[in-house]
């Protein structure tokens, strides 16, 4: 195998990172070109980036490794630890082992830390790099971050009430009948088209920072910039769309929706807290996922953390690890940076 260090995402290009990826195994959004290239433009300002390239001796690209450095000596993936909820090496789908094995080899006399956030339970950087790095005399640690939510979707809305159980049905339905009959002009409108989104960001980034004091202080003014980079770029790609929840005198909830492999991700949300009593978030959320299983989707994510509200659709939780990989005993503390 050959490793090549690129201090660039130009070095391999749009296309050849997009065949990379309609080819691997974890295909989220968090892992195009769009999404990486978007973060690094706000995010990767002053920082020094390590793109470690895997190639076959025929020259085929076998993988990708976007490091950023975020201290010295220490290195995290490209799409962060608060904005990205999937990352992994970018492989070829079965060739994750190959790929690890060849850039573990490469980094063996290297004492820098590697962050690796938001890496999913099943992909072997998770079940393989441990055992792969004490081979060459690294060690790598693994840690549950935060757990994603998933609902398999039924072929209908009525089987998806059906498979809830009493308690959350009930909830669920009293709800949205309370909703319908005290604001009967209340309707969900969405935007899927980059000129639509970019039409109406301003009110879904007002009622993100209007829904909490956190919320508030997350979407800073880098943050804002990186959503509205992001965000428009992937409708762009038909992979981002925006629902909101309007009355006649302004939309109350909206949810950021990503999409992949006949996938729903709820990626963020805001809500007016004056309207609470009508349960707006929920009310929208249930739009969403009928939507989503008339649109034919198969499974319903939302992404990581673990937020009361998404258990109301019946759930299963799946983690996302932490994995750090370096010289025993020099691992230290995560960093913790968008």
């Amino acid at each position: 195998m050959k490793i090549e260090i690129h201090e660039s995402l130009e070095a391999v290009g749009p296309e050849a990172w997009q065949a990379l990826h309609a080819d691997s195994g974890l295909r989220s959004p968090f892992l195009t070109w769009t999404w990486q290239h978007e973060w690094l433009a706000v995010f990767g300002e002053g920082r020094r980036l390590e793109l470690r390239r895997v190639s076959e001796p025929s020259g085929r690209l076998l993988a990708l490794l976007p490091l950023v450095e975020i201290a010295p000596g220490r290195l995290m993936l490209a799409g962060g630890a608060d904005v990205s909820d999937y990352l992994d090496v970018l492989a070829r789908r079965g060739s994750e082992t190959e790929a690890w094995s060849a850039l573990l080899e490469a980094r063996a006399a290297d004492r820098a830390v590697w962050e690796l956030h938001a890496v999913p339970g099943a992909s072997p950087t998770v079940t393989a790099v441990p055992a792969l790095a004490a081979a060459v005399g690294l060690v790598a640690r693994t840690a549950v971050e935060e757990r994603c939510p998933v609902t398999a979707l039924p072929d209908s809305w009525d089987a998806l009430l059906a498979s809830l159980d009493k308690k959350h049905r009930h909830e669920l339905t009293r709800k949205l009948r309370r909703f319908e009959r005290e604001v009967p002009d209340g309707r969900v409108a969405w935007e899927s088209t980059p000129a639509g989104i970019e039409r109406r960001l301003d009110d879904f980034l007002a009622l993100h920072r209007a829904s909490r004091e956190g919320k508030a202080k997350f979407m800073d003014a880098r943050m804002e910039r990186f959503f509205r980079r992001a965000i428009v770029a992937l409708a762009a790609a038909g992979a981002a769309r925006i629902a909101f929840l309007d009355l006649p005198d302004g939309p109350i909830a909206a949810f950021v929706t990503l999409e992949w492999d006949g996938t729903v991700g709820l990626y963020n949300s805001g809500f007016a807290p004056a309207r609470a009593a009508l349960s707006p978030g929920l009310v929208l959320l249930a739009h969403v996922v009928r939507d989503a299983i008339e649109r034919g989707r198969r499974r319903f994510d939302f992404l990581r953390g673990e937020e009361r509200y998404k258990y109301e659709f019946g759930p299963t939780p799946e983690p996302v690890h932490l994995v750090t990989i370096g010289v025993g005993g020099h691992l230290g503390a995560p960093h913790v940076q968008p």
